[in-house]
């Protein structure tokens, strides 16, 4: 693997995602084995005309994260298999803790990832993601 986001994670950060996934604004907050968690900050590119974040902006943020714990272990995924999200409440105004865990190592690896409110930790959104290796 060219990077490791257990070594230099914002090198691993710039290598591996497109700009308009890097202008998100993720600031990962905690990195190691198998556990990824990352800020969310809210902003009106990211929303609907309600205030709350939209679902692809979510999605986008959860295999971002995903991603990133998948490869803290010792090779690089090949990419997401699938990612099954249930959108709980609106994520409206605050900024969004999205965590991500490796369940399971392998040929197919599987993760959980759970998103929410900062202030309050009421669950947003919660996925289940698998990665092909």
């Amino acid at each position: 693997m060219e990077f490791h986001p257990l070594k230099d994670l914002d090198a691993f950060v710039e290598w591996l995602f497109a700009p308009w996934v890097k202008a998100q604004g993720l600031e990962f907050l905690e990195v190691e084995r198998g556990r990824v968690v990352a800020r969310l900050p809210q902003d009106r590119s990211q929303q609907f005309v309600s205030g709350a974040m939209c679902g692809q902006s979510l999605m986008s943020a959860i295999d971002t994260v995903m991603s990133v714990a998948m490869a803290t272990g010792d090779s690089l995924p090949r990419g997401t298999q699938h990612i099954d999200t249930h959108f709980l409440r609106p994520a409206e105004g605050e900024p969004l803790l999205v965590e991500a865990v490796v369940k399971r190592w392998g040929r197919t690896s599987y993760g959980d990832v759970h998103v929410r409110l900062e202030s309050s930790g009421s669950l947003v959104a919660h996925a289940t993601a698998s990665f092909a290796f």
